[in-house]
């Protein structure tokens, strides 16, 4: 297929999708780094500003990871409308000016919650008045063989063919429990947090992120087996989104700083799961079974995976991994060197952990106490 990305990123849906043998075309988005990246990585058309493209008759697919800082549980809240997230509304006045046979969005799965759906009602019913059957799906990158506990709601729609046999094939039951485990297991979390929530993953890193509550852009921390509270290196946070090593590297030749190229992994598409999509796109004549899916009621909670097709619309079951890819360990998977928490980010977590109301493991906070004070003596 020929693909137009918009709000492309650094390419994380493209670069999956090549891998198909699909080939990207036309790229949109308005960061001066990740269009540098683009540049750099992709020998196509590149465009800053979404509301100056329009696609020609020859587009097969139209790409948009939107952004989710509207639609994000630690975001702003305003939903679909919100200045930021509401900017998907140009992908349609792309489609009713040229429709294209197929259109795959990504975006976090709170907008299934946000508003009471809000937002996926608002994609859905867009997209079935231009004519297009749908659907979408909670999707781990965990499942392809990344450490990383990364969920992402993928919708898919189609002028041309019934989209469900693409996107609901393949329903694996997850490896890993997710309760706190501290035996023998590397263990990530986010530092940042602490009043509400972690963010706690075993044996894998929690979702890269382009922000946090603080308003400034950091690696999860990770607590290893011997208690050492680390953060991993750039380069491996691009391995855990399925990119080579050094694909941000662009940015940072043009001004960009570590901080940057984290915002920049941490809001890309993870590239494995793209390409499974793309593999997926390939065997497009397969059907479906619905026999045992009931029906949507759009009024009602948002399940993770539904269609609509013909007029009609249904709730699947499936899971969110669709495969089971063995992955490394958390310990083994990091491949460059890691650099602790400073003592001043330990006890800030530290602090706000103990004055919230989440339980937590004791041996967690003992790690936690012991890599402070270890801190606190160089």
């Amino acid at each position: 297929m020929k693909v137009a990305g918009l709000f492309a990123g650094i390419g994380g849906f493209e670069l999956g999708l090549a891998s198909a043998g699909h080939e990207a075309v036309l790229l949109c988005d308005i960061d001066p780094l990740a269009q540098k990246v683009l540049k750099t990585r992709f020998s196509c058309e590149i465009f800053s500003d979404v509301r100056e493209v329009s696609v020609s008759s020859g587009i097969d697919l139209v790409t948009a990871g939107f952004p989710c800082q509207d639609l994000s549980q630690v975001g702003t809240g305003q939903g679909i409308d919100g200045t930021k997230s509401g900017i998907v509304r140009h992908l349609f006045s792309i489609l009713e000016h040229q429709p294209v046979p197929w259109v795959l969005l990504e975006n976090v799965p709170f907008m299934l919650r946000l508003c009471r759906g809000q937002a996926i009602r608002y994609l859905v019913q867009k997209l079935e008045r231009l004519g297009y059957d749908w659907v979408y799906r909670v999707i781990d990158s965990h499942a392809f063989g990344l450490p990383q506990r990364r969920r992402r709601v993928f919708l898919l729609a189609s002028l041309t063919a019934d989209p469900r046999p693409i996107l609901l094939s393949g329903d694996c039951k997850p490896r890993n429990k997710r309760e706190m485990q501290l035996s023998g297991k590397a263990c990530g979390f986010y530092w940042t947090e602490g009043n509400r929530g972690l963010g706690w993953a075993v044996d894998a890193v929690p979702p890269l992120k382009g922000g946090s509550n603080f308003g400034i852009v950091s690696a999860p921390a990770i607590m290893l087996p011997n208690g050492d509270v680390v953060l991993p290196d750039i380069r491996d946070g691009e391995r855990l989104q399925g990119f080579s090593t050094n694909w941000t590297e662009p940015a940072s030749d043009h001004g960009g700083r570590i901080g940057d190229r984290w915002r920049l992994v941490g809001n890309a598409v993870n590239v494995r799961v793209s390409a499974w999509l793309g593999n997926r796109l390939n065997a497009c004549d397969e059907e479906y079974d619905d026999s045992n899916d009931e029906q949507l009621d759009m009024h009602q909670p948002w399940p993770s995976a539904a269609w609509g097709v013909n007029r009609r619309r249904g709730i699947s079951l499936v899971s969110d991994w669709p495969m089971t890819r063995c992955s490394l360990p958390l310990v083994e998977f990091l491949k460059y060197s890691n650099s602790p928490l400073s003592y001043r980010a330990t006890t800030g977590f530290k602090n706000r952990l103990a004055s919230s109301r989440l339980r937590v493991d004791e041996k967690f906070i003992s790690c936690l106490e012991r890599h402070a004070q270890n801190m606190k003596q160089k």
